[in-house]
């Protein structure tokens, strides 16, 4: 690789990490339950961070500067799994337009309302180990699962939609953050 090439990827992941960054940071702010930057910023580094590995650390990094703020719980570790999981799915996005990155948004809500709530059953107290239990523990997150999507569908946008837009209006830069 050229000393430009390595530049140009250097350009560009400082631009995809610190807009992810950026995004963990909302969570800082106030906003309705479950209306959370987690999933589209986890779709958009696997999408646009070449290396997988880093693909998946730069999201993971970022979330956890935000719980360095929010905090941290006893099944925090399912969260990281999930997240992880979704970095790795936003790999399929490269080249994908508008309608597939709906669908992989969808697709990574749908899992980690799956995923998550399940750990909060098996792994808490809050609902007796029945069958029963692990309904009445997805029942009750249903309220949620709509602010969910919405920031999927929010912080989607802004993430491929931003990075579209910027590589558009820098023609001189659109190819170094290509």
């Amino acid at each position: 690789m050229s000393d430009a090439q390595h530049s140009d990827q250097k350009l560009k992941l400082v631009v995809i990490s610190g807009m992810i960054l950026l995004a963990a940071l909302s969570r800082l702010v106030p906003h309705p339950w479950n209306f959370s930057p987690l999933e589209a910023m986890a779709l958009f580094a696997g999408a646009h961070i070449a290396r997988r590995w880093l693909g998946m650390l730069v999201p993971l990094a970022a979330l956890l500067i935000s719980d360095l703020f929010l905090g941290f719980y006893s099944g925090i570790w399912v969260t990281y799994l999930c997240f992880a999981a979704i970095a790795l799915a936003g790999r399929g996005l490269r080249g994908g337009g508008a309608l597939r990155i709906a669908l992989f948004g969808l697709g990574s809500a749908v899992g980690f309302f799956l995923v998550s709530n399940f750990s909060v059953w098996a792994l808490g107290t809050m609902y007796p180990h029945t069958a029963a239990g692990l309904l009445s523990c997805y029942v009750s997150a249903i309220p949620f699962f709509h602010n969910q999507l919405a920031g999927v569908a929010f912080y989607s946008l802004l993430l491929f939609g931003g990075y579209a837009l910027l590589r558009r209006a820098l023609p001189s830069g659109a190819a170094r953050l290509a």
